[in-house]
């Protein structure tokens, strides 16, 4: 991309006054990503937050439906599909705290039938299995139409490597999760996110289910032939997909993964498998630590919609990025554009 002037950046942005120079920076480094990203035209918004230094910069770019130059704004609800997975990694990691699970637990021992099946050579899978994505479970439920169906497929799994060795990333396990999280804390997981992290900080946009209004605002997303396609219909408890967020929203939530005096982030952050010389799995996030970097970020694709949420604790920076397109290479291309974005806020 050829170099454009600051000032035409603001001028894009309908700048109207002079800001503190770490705002610019910061504003001119998302509007540079975010133009360069809709030059691919498989995208048609996106919508980029980031927090630095305890201030907020949210900006919206593209159009929401093809042609009608409707651009994403403050209030518009994007699904957050696996980013949903860290809530539950928060839930998981206060429920251990609470005592009400612990994390070598027989995962079985939660369940109301047997299920001899969920071993491998009396190798029993264990709650920190499944929030490491190693407990051996396929990545899809076998049976997801609706819960009861849902147990009916766990009698069909089989376990062909000793829990905790390998890792498989699995839609399966976190759905289990949150069951048992709403079976020890004797509440819908609904009700135990919206308690545990949404009204403790503010989020009120944040939401599994939409009201009529919410429903208006929800991005409705394409694949790369510029197809509309279905919002995400959850059937299940929600442990894997299913909550709704804004860009502001996800600012907040930026600031509690950033809490460092916050016992449960603390625990849900830590390393709990290890991949690699520098890649951990903690509870639902996905950690890497070399040089003076440490990362804790997660992933969420969806059909029509995409979206990557970092967080860098000893740089104190969040960034959020949401899409309205999914196609096979649009995860790869976003966390690159979010790898340019914080190395061009924080080149200064």
């Amino acid at each position: 991309m050829k170099y454009v002037p600051l000032i035409l950046f603001f001028a894009l942005l309908g700048c109207k006054s002079v800001q503190p120079i770490n705002t610019q920076n910061v504003e001119y480094a998302i509007t540079k990503n975010a133009l360069q990203l809709l030059e691919d035209k498989r995208f048609h918004s996106v919508s980029i937050a980031v927090f630095k230094d305890g201030r907020s910069t949210i900006k919206h770019f593209g159009e929401l439906t093809i042609g009608k130059g409707n651009k994403p704004n403050d209030s518009t609800l994007y699904e957050l599909a696996s980013v949903t997975k860290t809530f539950t990694g928060y839930v998981a990691a206060k429920a251990v705290l609470d005592k009400k699970i612990n994390l070598d637990d027989d995962i079985r021992i939660y369940l109301s039938e047997s299920y001899p099946n969920l071993e491998f050579k009396g190798e029993p899978i264990r709650i920190k299995h499944l929030i490491t994505h190693t407990s051996g479970f396929p990545n899809f439920p076998i049976k997801s139409e609706n819960k009861d169906a849902f147990f009916e497929g766990l009698k069909l799994i089989k376990i062909e490597t000793k829990p905790g060795e390998t890792y498989s990333y699995s839609n399966t396990a976190p759905e289990l999760t949150a069951y048992i999280l709403e079976k020890v804390y004797q509440k819908p997981y609904e009700e135990l996110v919206t308690e545990f992290v949404l009204k403790p900080n503010k989020m009120y946009q944040t939401k599994f289910t939409l009201n009529e209004n919410d429903r208006i605002r929800l991005v409705k997303g394409y694949n790369d032939k510029n197809e509309l396609m279905p919002n995400f219909n959850r059937t299940l408890w929600g442990g894997i997909s299913g909550l709704h967020s804004t860009a502001p929203d996800l600012v907040k939530y930026m600031k509690l993964q950033l809490d460092t005096s916050n016992l449960i982030v603390n625990e849900s952050h830590k390393k709990l498998h290890k991949e690699g010389s520098d890649f951990w799995e903690g509870y639902h996030w996905y950690i890497v630590e070399n040089d003076n970097r440490s990362i804790y970020r997660h992933h969420g694709g969806i059909y029509g919609m995409q979206n990557w949420f970092v967080i860098y604790p000893k740089q104190n920076i969040g960034i959020s990025i949401l899409t309205n397109t999914s196609f096979n290479e649009t995860g790869e291309i976003l966390e690159t554009v979010v790898d340019n974005l914080y190395n061009n806020i924080t080149a200064n």
